[in-house]
């Protein structure tokens, strides 16, 4: 018969262990789920009455520990934006295409920073979807719900001159709406975008390892900072449920609330 302790063991085994020698790990997340399927399997066995206990039910789920939020700082933005701009360590090999991709790739990584739309959202931008007369963009988010999401002045810097460029490729055939094309001329996909970023990323000393969803949190931030208001970074985001927002930034939200400790003032200090 299983215990209780037997699942706790269990779970303990999984932090560690060896397979076809190779060592594996499980965090939180991944004991949690196995204990999930656990209790799902022996749930039915036991209301079908063909176990007398039901151990897994008896065991806590593992804490989960909310993942730091890892983003850029101000200085390691206008670093990132510098090394497209100028191609500076990059390897002779990509120097050979970067006079062909770098307003593009500028528009691409200003307007990810800029305004923290998904990468997905990125890529599936056509042409007709910028309104320069709102600065507004019209994006597709997740389950095809349309949304406007606006910039500001170097995210109209970034693509306008971009555009000057894009204007002149002859597309192939399917793409000639695409906003961000590849040189192929085709529509980027996410993974393009994602190797793109790594490229620059990585040619940056001591930075962290930066991907697009780095750089929507990166925006987040800076937005949650300068305005305080977690409702607007949930709406500008896109989250459906703003305690995902909060979830995400609890941390800074936790910064605010400790600074607000000496705010108040009870009385004047007085001289003696």
């Amino acid at each position: 018969m299983v215990r209780r302790e037997d699942i706790e063991e269990y779970l303990e085994y999984l932090s560690l262990y060896e397979k076809d020698d190779r060592e594996i790990t499980n965090d939180e997340r991944g004991k949690a789920r196995k204990l999930s399927a656990l209790r799902s399997l022996y749930k039915y066995f036991f209301t079908s009455e063909l176990i007398k206990t039901n151990a897994p039910s008896l065991v806590s789920p593992p804490k989960i520990h909310q993942k730091e939020i890892i983003r850029l700082e101000p200085d390691e933005v206008a670093n990132l934006l510098d090394m497209v701009e100028e191609g500076e360590k990059l390897t002779a090999n990509q120097l050979r295409f970067h006079h062909k991709t770098k307003y593009r790739d500028v528009a691409i990584l200003t307007l990810m920073l800029g305004t923290g739309i998904r990468v997905s959202e990125l890529v599936g931008l056509d042409l007709n979807n910028i309104d320069f007369n709102t600065n507004g963009i019209l994006i597709r988010r997740k389950g095809g719900k349309e949304a406007t999401v606006y910039f500001g002045e170097e995210v109209y810097t970034a693509l306008t001159d971009y555009l000057e460029i894009r204007n002149k490729i002859i597309p192939e055939p399917g793409h000639e709406n695409a906003l961000f094309l590849s040189l192929q001329n085709k529509r980027l996909c996410v993974r393009s975008v994602e190797n793109l970023v790594k490229k620059y990323a990585s040619n940056l000393t001591n930075i962290k390892k930066i991907t697009p969803h780095k750089l929507r949190s990166t925006y987040g931030t800076s937005l949650y900072r300068e305005t305080g208001d977690i409702y607007l970074v949930a709406d500008v985001l896109g989250h459906k449920d703003v305690n995902t927002t909060k979830k995400h930034y609890a941390a800074i939200e936790d910064d605010r609330r400790r600074s607000a400790a000496n705010i108040v003032k009870l009385r004047e200090n007085s001289e003696t």
